[in-house]
């Protein structure tokens, strides 16, 4: 039996559903960040924006005391990158996508990172990470101290890679810098329980699928994932998209209709959304792309606009005046530009304390 052909507006849909963007969710914070499996997290901000924007409940305070009470860890994890990612998760996922920890080590350092004796680093680093709780750039120090003819940058980041690591708050919270002290997980969040890859597959495609195994390569930063969830695969339900590509999705789950209505919503930068699928087009047009993601290390605040992202945005304080602006990429209709002032001023309320006027201001499309 031939695999049912899905159109670009049925994915585009469904992974609005699953990512709480087509209606609010009534979920607490540590249920929805459970739900999208991890939160890009390279400055504190942007993921307070992205629960907001999920959610129809929710508070600063909500994310940072969970942060705090250490039900949810800020960690390298996917792709190499800091991320949000409930405790129970890190200890059960981490172990899996070790592989891509490993693999930014190698693409960033090369021969350095060849060189050295990662068992080492780990009996030196774990103790003083435990005691000391310490930056960065002290446990750099550290490291040379004992080795001083190795490269420090490259055995602090191996630790980062081979040794589990997380933040500990104030790091990662509403404001504050990106200056963070670290500890290991295990000191921090417990013992872990390992689970496996194919249950990762599946977790990932409850909140972005249906997706091909390249996209979830995209998402973990791993390859050659192919021959490894072949025996997974086989137990999901296969799509084909418009360009015939096989997508595979939970049997249980169902897919969106794809006329449903797509209200505004405002993504923050770096949102995983724009990240999680070797395609991005069923988010974000092409045309676009480099409007949104404007350096290797940069994705910009983006706005959906009938499902897709169709502006980017940005907020900033003139004294006693807040102001949104939003740069659009077509030109606007009255009810779409109404839509997305009163989304904008609700954002920036919450992005923005104590100002005497709060607006939304639009450029114009080149």
């Amino acid at each position: 039996m031939a695999a049912e052909k899905l159109t670009l507006r049925q994915l585009n849909r469904t992974l609005l559903a699953r990512q709480r963007l087509l209606k609010r969710a009534e979920l607490d914070s540590r249920a929805a960040i459970e739900s999208l499996l991890a939160l890009q997290s390279q400055i504190p901000n942007p993921p307070y924006i992205g629960l907001w924007t999920r959610l129809r409940h929710f508070e600063r305070n909500d994310l940072t005391a969970l942060l705090e009470a250490r039900q949810v860890a800020r960690a390298p994890w996917l792709r190499s990158t800091l991320h949000l990612v409930t405790a129970a998760d890190h200890q059960r996922f981490q172990a899996v996508i070790q592989p891509a920890l490993a693999r930014g080590l190698r693409s960033f350092f090369g021969a350095r990172a060849r060189a050295l004796d990662i068992e080492r680093l780990i009996k030196i680093a774990k103790p003083y990470l435990e005691a000391e709780k310490p930056a960065i750039g002290a446990l750099r120090d550290h490291l040379q101290e004992h080795l001083p003819d190795q490269d420090k940058q490259a055995m602090a980041y191996a630790v980062r890679s081979y040794l589990p690591l997380v933040q500990i708050p104030p790091s990662g919270t509403w404001g504050v810098g990106t200056r963070a002290t670290y500890t290991t997980a295990e000191s921090w969040l417990g013992p872990a329980e390992p689970s496996d890859l194919g249950a990762l597959f599946r977790r990932y495609l409850a909140a972005y699928g249906p997706a091909s195994v390249m996209d979830f390569q995209t998402w973990t930063g791993m390859t050659r994932l192919k021959t490894p969830l072949a025996a997974t695969v086989g137990e999901l339900v296969a799509y084909r998209d418009a360009a015939g590509k096989v997508c595979y999705d939970l049997p249980e789950l169902t897919l969106e209709d794809a006329d449903a209505p797509a209200p505004i919503r405002f993504l923050p930068e770096y949102d995983n959304i724009l990240i999680a699928h070797k395609d991005r087009g069923r988010i974000l047009p092409e045309e676009h792309r480099k409007k949104v993601f404007v350096s290797a290390g940069r994705v910009l605040g983006s706005v959906i606009i009938d499902g897709f992202v169709g502006a980017i945005w940005s907020a900033r304080r003139e004294l006693a005046r807040a102001i949104l602006n939003v740069s659009s990429f077509d030109v606007l209709g009255d009810e779409v530009r109404a839509a997305i002032d009163k989304e904008g001023q609700a954002l920036l309320r919450f992005i923005i304390d104590g100002a005497d006027d709060y607006r939304v201001e639009f450029t114009r499309p080149p």
